[in-house]
């Protein structure tokens, strides 16, 4: 048999390449889809107590990032190195850890993003399992999940691929959730898709005892390949459903990971002079706030980052900003608000922390 020439032994290899860069393509796409808009969620739990008027409660927010982040991770999508968590006993340790120091300010609500429910990246630990137990050993609460992402497998990067992924925010409450809602947000168009996939929001109702309900939202927008006019797009169909619940009488509130400089100058705040521009945390649009309702932002003990971007392990040096928090109507009254500094030990966030109560405007405090 005649050898091959070097040419055709080098096009069969050209071909192979495209043939199978090709199918991972096709694979990624057709095995695209997003959950439906308006999904009816189901409550986990045997809580009956309804909220009361008047009475001071405290919530936490806080985005665990799929327990990968310890102060020294380094992510690939921020132009660090690591794909995914170190272990599986490192992913323990960060989720349990996170759920210990939201527990620890005895929370009557707890929103939480980025928690996963088997992916490559979390070494298929139940996250949500692991929350769930500990609040279960700290009393009586409701739960309820939302997908909130979900993407094929990603084979990049090629040394050690991120992999598939299924995350989600959990919302945890003292109080009744008699029912709770999906809300699918929109993302964007053509390949930028594949980022966002199932960006959504969840509405929690909580009986009150004067009639009304809290409509707690618990949300985390768009990152990467987010623009401005899909992010406004996002808070605009966010702020919709938050005037309408507002416009019944309603208490609402709505926190989580905005993605979006939440203060709008906590950037220049943290890293004066900087010249560093990242799509996640641009000005967050004040304009585009329904009247009626206003961000919590007078930290009761300063101004304390939420995030650092994830290039280099944790330092004074780390470029960190404000983009966690919380945005109520005036029939609630924030008492105190302070994002909480953990030295970034077990997640790339911080938990921000709201007292509050129902049926007092807003008026009667100094917010922005």
């Amino acid at each position: 048999m005649k050898k091959l020439k070097w040419w055709k032994v080098l096009l069969l290899c050209i071909l192979l390449v495209v043939l199978v860069a090709g199918g991972y393509v096709a694979y990624v796409f057709l095995s695209y889809s997003r959950i439906e808009d308006n999904l009816v969620l189901q409550p986990e739990g045997s809580v009956t107590e309804q909220a009361k008027a008047g009475e001071e409660y405290t919530i936490v927010t806080y985005n665990v990032g799929f327990g990968a982040y310890t102060d020294d991770f380094t992510f690939f999508m921020d132009e660090g190195k690591e794909s995914r968590a170190r272990s599986k006993d490192s992913v323990i340790n960060c989720i349990n850890n996170c759920a210990d120091t939201a527990l620890s300010y005895e929370p009557d609500f707890t929103l939480y993003q980025e928690v996963d429910i088997g992916s490559t990246r979390s070494h298929q630990v139940e996250e949500r399992n692991l929350i769930n137990e500990k609040y279960s050993a700290a009393g009586d609460f409701d739960n309820v999940f939302a997908q909130n992402y979900h993407s094929a497998y990603l084979m990049y990067p090629i040394t050690e691929p991120h992999g598939a992924s299924n995350s989600g925010i959990l919302t945890e409450s003292r109080f009744d959730i008699t029912s709770a809602l999906r809300r699918s947000l929109p993302i964007s168009d053509g390949f930028k898709k594949i980022l966002d996939l199932d960006r959504c929001y969840s509405i929690s109702r909580i009986p009150v005892e004067d009639g009304k309900e809290l409509v707690l939202i618990n949300t985390h927008l768009s990152a990467y390949g987010t623009d401005a006019a899909q992010g406004n797009a996002q808070l605009e169909k966010l702020f919709a459903d938050m005037k309408a619940e507002y416009d019944k009488g309603n208490y609402v509130i709505c926190g989580g990971d905005f993605n979006h400089d939440f203060t709008t100058d906590s950037k220049e705040y943290f890293n004066p002079g900087t010249d560093k521009s990242y799509t996640w945390c641009e000005p967050f649009p004040d304009s585009i706030i329904p009247e009626g309702f206003s961000k919590c932002t007078d930290y009761a003990e300063g101004m304390v980052s939420t995030t650092r971007y994830t290039n280099i392990p944790y330092s004074p040096q780390s470029f960190t900003v404000i983009l966690d928090g919380f945005i109520i109507s005036d029939n609630v009254k924030c008492n105190y608000v302070q994002n909480i500094s953990t030295g970034y030990l077990y997640t790339d966030h911080n938990p921000v922390v709201m007292k509050f109560q129902l049926g007092e405007a807003a008026s009667d405090t100094e917010q922005e």
